[in-house]
């Protein structure tokens, strides 16, 4: 696994974030998560603004796991601001959404999403998925050393 990798994951759904949070323990035991509610919260975490000012407690995260559809600012929004920026643009953004319509799909990858997936029906679709992400981008693919 790379070093110093952690997750920052947007979704304002609890259910679906105790989910997410479960499955990704399952498969990815020592990676420290990070939760955001909406856009606004990925944006100050990412410039470590806000409730996020400390760097050691909220680093720049290896991987970015963003929902569309979240208030005050949505993951469609949010992505684009990520991949305008320079300083942010690198990180890896997989889409982990409720939405199949083709153009939140077509939307996201123009926008710059590593990847887009819709989320599953059960916890056991949703553990194997996690499980093959992390293992991808975590373990496999190797990242940019800014964002490590």
């Amino acid at each position: 696994m790379n070093k110093r990798c952690n997750i920052l994951i947007a979704d304002d759904d609890d259910d679906d974030k105790f989910l997410v949070k479960s499955a990704l323990e399952d498969c990815t035991s020592n990676t420290p998560i990070h939760f955001v509610e909406n856009g606004v919260e990925v944006l100050e975490y990412l410039k470590n603004e806000g409730q996020f000012a400390d760097k050691y407690t909220f680093p720049k995260p290896s991987i970015i796991i963003l929902d569309l559809n979240m208030p005050k600012k949505d993951g469609r929004e949010t992505l684009k601001e990520i991949k305008a920026n320079p300083l942010f643009k690198k990180i890896p953004v997989i889409i982990l959404t409720t939405s199949k319509a083709e153009e939140d799909v077509n939307l996201c990858y123009s926008s710059g999403a590593n990847a887009y997936i819709v989320k599953p029906n059960s916890f056991t679709e949703l553990t194997e998925i996690l499980s093959t992400m992390t293992k991808f981008w975590l373990e496999i693919v190797t990242l940019p050393p800014a964002i490590m």
